[in-house]
């Protein structure tokens, strides 16, 4: 399913039981936060999405949580279940070819609908719907719009869900990226291009070729699948529009931007252009983050704004990250569910893998495998800390196959009965979040590996591996047919 607009995403939500108009008089300040904050962490059946139409000091409605529920979050991409984001793409890699005509007719019907959905460019457009209503010069007004202060000690206002759009100065490839901005004054932002993304790397090579400016462009709302593409951890050089137009089943419309040398989703809400200069750095933060606490401040470029535009009656989308679960956890689930394909096409023996909420994403990785050899959990661990921006993991368990990693309660029975602490642990340093502040140095610090599979005597278990205990399938058959006459 492919979504038009932002309206259109709204009105399946309303229709399905999954949006709350809030016609209240709300501030942008703490207050839409603290709202959206009991929602999403309340129970699912009460997790909704949020607009609210009356916001203090701005004309534009502000719509909040609509990723923030598993169910709302696989409609966005297209999909009845976030589960099925698995299997498409394990269609689209599988090239292993089946047994018989009529199943491989079938399996290369998939392969070339994924092979044709893949290859679904974005295209430009001519009128664009973000573009009905246009300022520049001295009429850029940052303060018009219903930027949210999250937390107390915020340094002020933060815009929390763009798609931020940029292209590298040396090759021209374009990167879309998912990076918070805080608001200076009217006319200025401090962007936040952490260490490791794309946009901290265009900065770079910036410098490097000496280019004075790095043009960007910024959307707000669209077609969910293009909201949240900006956060998937493609590769370097792969153009995270491809990936919202292979999830919509068509091309993302694009149009060129007024002063900038770039384009941005036609069917945006806002869209905000600028400049930023490589060599220019300002203080950036405290901001409440997705870790929980304050991201303390630090030095950012600054972008300085050189035009706004936006709909006839546009829709200010946004977000608000703290103590976890939140709507970015979603977000996040997303990714998981979508890139267990691609790890498996590097390490064939995972089954699955599972990022809880208290970890964060990258602070705690569950993975259960199809043990063979000795040595076989260590070899996953070490591969996972090698693949992409997995490298930030700082706790890896892996599990055997027959372990349910999505049943944490589970994982966990079975992780702190299987392990020698002595023997069964990889400690090392590497690579860690830029956010991270329990690293004794920025980006930099220790991780560990956890290896809780049943153990081979090869690897110098010595002992009978003990069975676990579960009850014959008779029984629980025969219980099964008397419960109802128990009266339990």
């Amino acid at each position: 399913m492919a979504f038009s607009d932002l309206s259109e995403f709204i009105a399946l939500l309303e229709k399905r039981g999954h949006l709350k108009r809030v016609k209240a008089w709300v501030r942008p300040e703490l207050e839409i936060a603290e709202i959206t904050d009991r929602v999403s962490k309340g129970p699912l059946d009460k997790n909704v999405a949020l607009l609210f139409e009356n916001v203090e000091g701005s004309r534009f409605p502000v719509l909040i949580n609509s990723l923030g529920h598993p169910q709302r979050m696989a409609w966005a991409l297209g999909v009845d279940d976030l589960e099925e984001l698995n299997r498409r793409l394990t269609a689209l890699i599988d090239l292993k070819l089946p047994q018989g005509v009529g199943p491989a007719l079938a399996r290369a019907n998939d392969v070339l609908g994924a092979l044709r959905a893949v290859g679904l460019r974005p295209n430009l457009v001519n009128k664009a719907p973000a573009q009905e209503q246009v300022y520049t010069g001295d009429d850029v007004n940052l303060d018009k719009l219903p930027i949210l202060q999250c937390w107390p000690k915020d340094a002020g206002r933060f815009i929390t869900l763009p798609t931020v759009i940029t292209r590298d100065p040396a090759t021209n490839t374009r990167n879309v990226g998912m990076y918070r901005l805080q608001v200076r004054d009217r006319r200025t932002l401090s962007m936040h291009w952490q260490l490791h993304k794309g946009g901290a790397e265009h900065t770079r090579v910036a410098q490097e070729t000496g280019v004075e400016g790095i043009p960007v462009a910024i959307s707000l709302g669209g077609d969910p699948a293009v909201m949240w593409c900006g956060s998937a951890p493609l590769p370097p050089g792969v153009d995270e529009f491809l990936l919202a137009g292979w999830l919509r089943g068509k091309p993302v419309e694009l149009a060129r931007c007024l002063t900038q040398p770039l384009e941005a989703p036609a069917n945006a809400e806002f869209i905000i252009e600028g400049y930023v200069d490589p060599h220019e750095r300002a203080p950036e933060g405290p901001f409440g983050d997705h870790t929980g606490y304050y991201t303390p401040v630090d030095d950012y470029p600054l972008l300085h704004v050189t035009a706004i535009s936006h709909r006839r009656r546009p829709i200010y989308p946004t977000t608000i990250v703290g103590i976890p679960p939140m709507e970015d956890y979603w977000m996040g689930k997303a990714t998981e569910r979508l890139f267990l394909p691609l790890m498996r096409l590097f390490m064939g023996e995972i089954v699955d893998v599972n990022m809880p909420p208290e970890g964060i994403f990258h602070n705690l990785v569950l993975v259960n495998i199809k043990k063979r050899f000795p040595g076989h959990a260590r070899k996953v661990i070490n591969g996972l800390w090698g693949l992409g921006l997995m490298m930030l993991a700082k706790c890896i368990v892996v599990f055997d196959a027959e372990v349910d990693v999505q049943d944490v309660h589970q994982a966990m029975f079975h992780a702190l009965n299987n392990v020698d602490w002595a023997r069964d642990v990889i400690i090392q340093e590497g690579p860690t979040d830029a956010l991270d502040h329990a690293s004794y140095r920025f980006a930099f610090g220790g991780k560990i590996g956890i290896d809780a599979t049943h153990k081979l005597p090869e690897e110098g278990y010595t002992r009978a591996w003990p069975e676990l205990i579960q009850m014959s399938p008779e029984v629980k058959a025969r219980v099964d047919e008397i419960w109802k006459k128990l009266g339990l």
